[in-house]
């Protein structure tokens, strides 16, 4: 794998991006740090750095949020028509699509996406979720309410914008799931402060420069840079924010529900998972084994909803095994910006550590290593896309959310489906299940058993605008997408009138 090459691919935008001084975003003004405290950012397919970026602490939070509250009470946000909202949004789903090239590469750099991924999944998608969502700023209809009781009553209900937001990041997928959480706050009249991922941070300063460009009036879209035990938590804990939306494990995401106690502000939460999926034997395994490659590889597995259990019927099961190794061997590693590269690293080397850590975890309790499992390379943070066999509920690898490229793979022979659902269900997660078979009535049965927000049938990780996101147990709290995103940023006000 031959890094060299790696400063020639970088465009002369990103460059130029790159080199710039970066700040945080408050009040509509550019402004360092309070402190004077910066950190860098590393490219993690060469450990190298990347920038410089401001290490907000809870000093800049407080300006930022009073800075989002006096925008939401006041200026010209709060008199705006939910059409010229929603006209502002679309102006930015379409300057993200007239600069997606830059963005995805910005994202490619920082989180070691591939570069076609991130140019033709994750900016298509940032894009549709704003061009969708700006439509809803216009429908946010309460209802005329017959009161049980008679009289002379007029009653009706006010769906209205629930306040100020924070909005803390992941560092997977930036661009996503802040298009998540901002298009809908935005599109029911809230403000915002934007907390993005510590690893990742750098798409979304230059996301924040277009939405200067776009027009969006001050103070509505605040950004801070910094740690989430510093900056993340003074925006989880503040009195004067009203609702957070967190992305990110469910260890973090329990913490950021007892700091939200201090004044009940509202949560949305999509936290961890360890999505299984049922393999049947009528499975068509021509389309069923690279769709399991790719819920379990995608993104070096960084991703919450990756497939990452295995349950499939003895008869098929080493078939299904073999031609997933077959096509993780085909990933090639390289730098994201390398054409051809599948396979991108890991974000640090500390999840190098830990993904390896699990891995050899695994085989020490029993587990057969069928593929992959070492680390490629002596640059950057790679690892071979992994499976291990004859894997149990009692090992680490079956029971804890790893976040790397490791399938753990087990069979059944029972076809009695509530014995199934039980063994996919036996985990505190429930994210995300996919279910592969030709027959649809066992799909549909399977589908309503899975304890999970999101079950695909004959797919994995198929996500729309339009379709709620979330999960359940300890998966989190709220759903994300669809008419439900715009639930989770409004409050519903009853207003009863005697006539």
């Amino acid at each position: 794998m031959d890094l060299s090459n790696v400063p020639s691919l970088i465009s002369h935008s990103v460059s130029r991006f790159l080199a710039q001084k970066h700040k945080l975003h408050i009040g509509g003004e550019w402004v360092d740090a309070q402190s004077g405290a910066t950190f860098p950012v590393e490219d993690p397919a060469t450990g190298l750095q990347l920038a410089i970026v401001p290490a907000a602490d809870k000093a800049d939070v407080d300006k930022a949020v009073a800075a989002a509250r006096k925008a939401f009470e006041s200026g010209p946000w709060p008199k705006m028509s939910p059409i010229e909202r929603g006209k502002l949004i679309t102006r930015l789903a379409f300057r993200i699509e007239e600069l997606a090239d830059e963005l995805a590469e910005i994202e490619a750099i920082d989180g070691g996406k591939p570069l076609p991924f991130a140019r033709h999944s994750d900016m298509v998608q940032t894009s549709v979720t704003y061009h969708y969502m700006a439509g809803w700023a216009s429908k946010l209809n309460g209802e005329q309410i017959q009161l049980t009781g008679g009289g002379d009553f007029h009653a009706y209900t006010l769906r209205q914008p629930i306040g100020v937001a924070g909005l803390i990041l992941p560092w997977n997928f930036p661009q996503i799931l802040l298009s998540y959480k901002l298009a809908p706050a935005l599109a029911a009249g809230c403000t915002v402060v934007i907390k993005p991922a510590e690893q990742t941070p750098l798409s979304t300063i230059r996301l924040m420069q277009i939405i200067e460009e776009v027009g969006f009036p001050p103070g509505v879209v605040n950004l801070v840079t910094g740690m989430g035990e510093t900056a993340g938590a003074a925006i989880a804990e503040h009195m004067d924010v009203d609702k957070v939306a967190f992305t990110g494990s469910t260890e973090v995401g329990k913490i950021v529900a007892r700091a939200a106690l201090g004044n009940m502000k509202r949560l949305t939460l999509e936290l961890g998972g360890k999505s299984p999926m049922i393999v049947f034997p009528d499975a068509d395994l021509e389309r069923t084994i690279p769709g399991i490659a790719g819920a379990g590889f995608y993104h070096q597995g960084q991703v919450c909803t990756a497939g990452t259990r295995i349950y499939a019927h003895k008869s098929i099961h080493d078939r299904l095994l073999d031609g997933i190794a077959e096509h993780g061997a085909k990933m090639t590693p390289g730098h994201p910006l390398q054409p051809g590269t599948l396979l991108g690293p890991l974000i640090s080397n500390e999840q190098l550590q830990r993904v390896s850590g699990f891995v050899d975890e695994g085989r020490k309790a029993g587990a057969d290593l069928w593929s992959g499992g070492k680390r490629i390379g002596n640059a950057g943070y790679f690892i071979e896309p992994t499976i291990l066999a004859n894997t149990n509920h009692s090992m680490s690898v079956v029971k804890e959310e790893i976040f790397g490229p490791v399938l753990c793979a087990m069979s059944f022979e029972d076809d009695d489906l509530d014995t199934i659902a039980k063994a996919a269900n036996d985990t505190p997660y429930g994210l995300g299940a996919s279910i592969w078979t030709t027959n649809l009535s066992i799909a549909h049965k399977m589908s309503s058993r899975v304890k999970a927000g999101n079950v695909w049938i004959n797919t994995h990780s198929a996500f729309d605008s339009a379709l709620p996101f979330g999960g359940a147990k300890q998966s989190g709290w709220g759903r994300e997408c669809g008419f439900e995103a715009m639930r989770a940023y409004t409050e519903i006000k009853a207003v009863c009138a005697a006539l």
